[in-house]
């Protein structure tokens, strides 16, 4: 395999690459509507069937379909490599009125365009110069539809096709230039407090404030916190109480909780678990937890980002490696052991930001890398 044969092949598919993506993201696909979704969906499953997939409608209807497309040689029994990406977007329908698709100042712009509907893009393009050129080999690229609502009717999904492959490219956007081969794990708690309401200037003492003891369980959750083990913990959201002139019966908390290790999953649910109001008229409900497991830089991670830093160099540039605190569902498979490097997809800025965009200087180049690394793969 020549991998700058790869990268003339890929050039020649630019004009390709930036139509495609322009219509995908013209098509706008947010999580929490099903119909968007499946649009974007059924656009590209027909860009993948015209090379060669058989595709596969995971039904849903909460949210929008999770679609799996094989890419099966004859004659191979190798175990196919699951490029591994998402249709959904944390944008609303209407967003393009106020981020347009547009191609300037060296960029492509818009809701979705780099986390991840460049990735997509980039990997029917890397699928179809590797079957151009003779060199496919099985592929499974699965695009969920829940990503980032927590992938909680994907993740089986995702697991199941991840246990039958030999490795897991994940197609997320770059960390600045650097392929991700670690990623926080992630969870999310929520505190609940029921206190006894009241009138607070006839009845005050009769009133028992949720609010209040709520305040003192943030501080402690808050000391959860340990950076020496990477752990974080964020209370991000607070609500309670009705009125001013209302001791407050009810008081909760969002709390985000990132781990670096499997093993502190664990420990902050014990964390959590301990905790306890300090007036016996309030009742405390903890609910939640560790929703998606670390993906720790493991021998086989390292393995294959120790091949894509060379091909890389063989392409012509350097390629470095990044841990990140996001979660992404790179984070299901390599907790279940198979070898998964992330942050394959484009490069850009602005992920989840109205300066959301793609530098189209790195998006043939990486591609090509990508389509280098299926094709080397075992």
């Amino acid at each position: 395999m020549e991998a700058k044969a790869i990268l003339s092949a890929v050039e020649k598919q630019q004009g390709w690459i930036e139509d495609t993506l322009r219509d995908l993201v013209q098509q706008e696909s947010p999580s929490e509507d099903p119909q968007a979704v499946n649009a974007a969906a059924a656009l590209v499953e027909r860009w993948a069937q015209e090379i060669g997939a058989r595709s596969k409608r995971h039904k849903q209807r909460q949210f929008g379909d999770v679609l799996e497309l094989r890419f099966s040689p004859s004659r191979s029994r190798q175990q196919p490599v699951l490029l591994l990406g998402h249709l959904d977007t944390v944008w609303s329908l209407g967003t393009l009125k106020m981020m347009p698709w547009r191609n300037t100042a060296g960029r492509l712009w818009g809701p979705g365009v780099l986390d991840m509907k460049a990735g997509v893009i980039m990997a029917l393009t890397a699928i179809n110069t590797l079957k151009k050129m003779g060199l496919a080999r099985p592929v499974t690229l699965l695009l969920n539809s829940d990503e980032e609502v927590g992938s909680t009717i994907s993740r089986p999904i995702t697991e199941r096709l991840a246990r039958e492959s030999s490795a897991v490219l994940v197609l997320e956007p770059a960390q600045g230039l650097a392929y991700k081969t670690a990623r926080k794990g992630v969870g999310q708690y929520n505190v609940q407090v029921t206190g006894v309401g009241a009138h607070s200037g006839v009845d005050f003492e009769r009133g028992h404030s949720a609010v209040l003891e709520l305040a003192k369980l943030v501080q402690t959750i808050s000391g959860f916190t340990n950076l020496d083990r990477k752990l974080t913990v964020n209370c991000g959201v607070i609500a309670g109480g009705t009125r001013s002139n209302v001791v407050p019966s009810h008081a909760s908390a969002e709390v985000d909780v990132r781990i670096a290790k499997a093993s502190d999953a664990a420990y902050v649910d014990k964390l959590f678990r301990k905790l306890k109001v300090s007036d016996p008229h309030c009742k405390l409900t903890i609910t939640g937890g560790i929703n998606r497991p670390p993906m720790e830089r493991k021998p086989g991670t390292i393995a294959l980002f120790k091949k894509a830093r060379t091909l890389a160099a063989e392409l012509g540039f350097t390629l470095e490696e990044a841990s990140t605190g996001g979660g992404s569902d790179g984070n299901f498979t390599a907790a279940l052991g198979v070898p998964t490097l992330d942050g394959m997809g484009a490069v850009g800025d602005g992920a989840h930001a109205p300066h959301e965009s793609v530098i189209i200087e790195h998006l043939v180049p990486r591609t090509a890398l990508l389509a280098a690394m299926i094709a080397s793969i075992e």
